[in-house]
């Protein structure tokens, strides 16, 4: 038998895993799945603003060619700026590469840096692609704390008690994803102090940094330091409703210089791929020079505000399920009482929900949370499909208990018998 590479061992992404492939095979047989898993918004009836839109078609005749594999100079200039006006000091356009959307260049970022055996600080919970880069690098993956009573806050003391010698970099996510939390600038200060004490690389996915809820502000990390490295990331998918165009930028600043191999490690993973997509590079000037993005949906009268407090207050109504309301991004993390459900695999719990009710959503162990007791939940769909969704939950949850566990949880046995509905 022809065996997979042993970097894929440790390697997984639950939005796309055992459990979207049941999604599909159910949508095969017919069932209407709601599907809940993944943070894409067009499917649901969000679009990109007609200026981005048009500037790309505008374009192709220009992008049939490569362009430089750092990216359009135009687009890096656009980046540049935004992140001057945000208060970023001593950028260059050299500093930017752009690419494939934000999972090619967490790929290259961390692939550039890490060794067979070096750790990374990452979140816990986090969006799991950070977690398969580390470890498909030959990297240990070492998750810190984010505390669900301090409305999801970094432990900054959880942390510090997990930096070793063999500790390289560390990630932070603001707005987080799959929390919804918006760090403080008190919080990211402490965060930014370890990491110049200790020399780490700080990773800052900041793609969620304009979905914003109830006046909460984003600090952007590489405002707060100069003497450490900082690699800033976002891009057009979130922010601008642009998933499909896979447009995504990194910022290195703060203490190049220290960072000079590394920086070179980049540029030769960038070329190597020669250059990202070109068309959708077309997009990026004209959306960061003054494209309203998401401002009037994140109102409580927008859309995203009318779905986030309708998705929490009908999820907090059901019996045995908490939430810290986020402030940020278009997800939830709702804490079951495993107690009150006898939940142990939360796995099993996503797949007898899904059987049942055909709503799919993803299980907390999905993003690398260590108990089985929560689920992140998608809250894009219009108000009233939220209301039958969480309706769908409810009545699921409100006949539920795990079957006992099994000799062995790695094939989940759907064991429960509930009533079907579409």
């Amino acid at each position: 038998m022809i065996q997979r590479s042993d970097r894929l061992h440790n390697v997984s992404y639950e939005l796309r895993g055992p459990v979207y492939e049941k999604a599909k095979e159910l949508e095969l047989q017919g069932h209407k799945v709601t599907n809940l898993n993944i943070g894409n918004p067009a499917p649901f009836g969000f679009n990109a603003p007609q200026a981005v839109l048009q500037q790309i078609v505008e374009n192709l005749s220009l992008a049939q060619g490569y362009s430089d594999h750092k990216g359009l100079l135009s687009a890096r200039e656009a980046v540049k700026t935004y992140y001057e006006k945000a208060g970023v000091a001593h950028i260059h356009v050299d500093d930017i590469f752009l690419g494939n959307g934000l999972s090619e260049l967490i790929m290259q970022s961390v692939q550039a840096l890490v060794n067979n055996g070096d750790e990374m600080l990452v979140p816990s919970p986090d969006y799991p692609l950070w977690t398969a880069a580390v470890n498909f690098s030959g990297g240990k993956a070492v998750h810190y704390l984010c505390d669900e009573a301090s409305d999801w806050y970094p432990d900054v003391a959880d942390i510090k008690s997990k930096i070793t010698s063999k500790t390289r970099a560390i990630v932070i996510i603001n707005p987080n994803n799959p929390t919804g939390a918006v760090y403080s600038k008190d919080i990211l200060t402490e965060i930014v102090a370890l990491a110049e004490e200790h020399e780490l690389i700080i990773f800052s996915d900041e793609i969620y940094d304009k979905i914003l809820y109830d006046g909460v502000e984003h600090i952007p990390t590489a405002t707060l330091s100069d003497s450490a490295v900082c690699i800033t990331m976002s891009g057009l998918s979130k922010n601008y409703l642009a998933a499909g165009f896979r447009a995504g930028w990194m910022l290195i600043s703060g203490a190049k210089s220290k960072a000079a191999d590394y920086i070179d490690g980049l540029n030769t993973l960038a070329s190597l791929r020669v250059c990202s997509n070109v068309p959708a590079q077309y997009a990026i000037q004209v959306a960061l020079e003054g494209v309203p993005s998401v401002q009037d949906l994140v109102l409580p009268t927008g859309r995203l505000g009318k779905q986030r407090n309708a998705c929490y207050e009908k999820l907090t109504a059901i019996p045995g399920i908490t939430c810290v309301k986020p402030m940020g991004a278009f997800y939830m993390f709702p804490k079951i009482d495993a107690k009150r459900f006898d939940v142990h695999n939360d796995q099993q719990l996503v797949l007898d929900l899904l059987a049942a009710q055909h709503v799919f959503v993803v299980q907390g162990s999905g993003f690398n949370w260590h108990k089985p007791d929560h689920f992140r939940i998608v809250y894009l769909p219009e108000v009233e499909v939220l209301d039958k969704t969480i309706d769908k939950l409810s009545l699921f949850f409100s006949t539920y208990k795990q079957a006992p566990k099994s000799a062995s949880e790695k094939e989940p046995v759907l064991t429960l018998s509930v009533q079907l509905s579409d």
